[in-house]
């Protein structure tokens, strides 16, 4: 994930929150993508209670305000679509983006892409792991690297990724509050 330091693995730490380290990366070296972690006072399931149900996701994120499963689909499961409605950059433009789960281990992982059609464009991605008296959370975007999307990230990808890492933060701060809050509740 892109919390770490590429070779090492190691955690970079950026800023503590209650005494955890949480780190941004923020996109460089020709990546597209970034990454956010926050550590959360809660178990693993708890946390992935809240970030696997789609339903929910207007409560984080401050781009994608609802969301709905697809084809049938009552729950997460690798492959099921659901799709999510957008508010761009928090003002507009509104749309739906149809996602498909790629990843999904209760209590561990879970990721979707996003696209049109059969075209992947990108994929989100939390990753959840145990650390004494809690777990660490870290949420990642990755652009499908199509050309289409490295001419994309060249012009637009420094604003944008600045808005996804705002983005990502939020999401986990508000996962946070809430998972820390109502540990019953999932």
């Amino acid at each position: 994930m892109g919390n770490a330091d590429a070779d090492s693995g190691a955690p970079q730490p950026n800023r503590p929150i209650n005494g955890h380290p949480t780190s941004r990366r923020p996109p460089r070296g020709g990546k597209l993508g970034a990454s956010v972690t926050m550590f959360m006072a809660a178990s693993a399931d708890q946390v992935w209670s809240r970030i696997s149900d789609v339903t929910r996701i207007g409560q984080f994120s401050p781009e994608t305000f609802e969301a709905e499963w697809l084809d049938g689909a009552t729950g997460p499961a690798l492959g099921t679509r659901f799709r999510g409605h957008v508010r761009r950059n928090g003002r507009g433009p509104t749309y739906w983006s149809v996602c498909t789960v790629l990843e999904c281990e209760p209590g561990r992982v879970f990721s979707f892409a996003v696209g049109v059609g059969d075209l992947q464009l990108n994929t989100w991605r939390y990753e959840i792991v145990p650390v004494d008296e809690g777990v660490h959370v870290t949420e990642s975007f990755a652009l499908t690297p199509s050309w289409a999307n490295r001419i994309y990230w060249a012009v637009l990808g420094r604003a944008r990724g600045r808005t996804n890492v705002r983005g990502m933060r939020i999401t986990l701060e508000r996962i946070k509050r809430d998972v820390e809050a109502n540990p019953s509740s999932g």
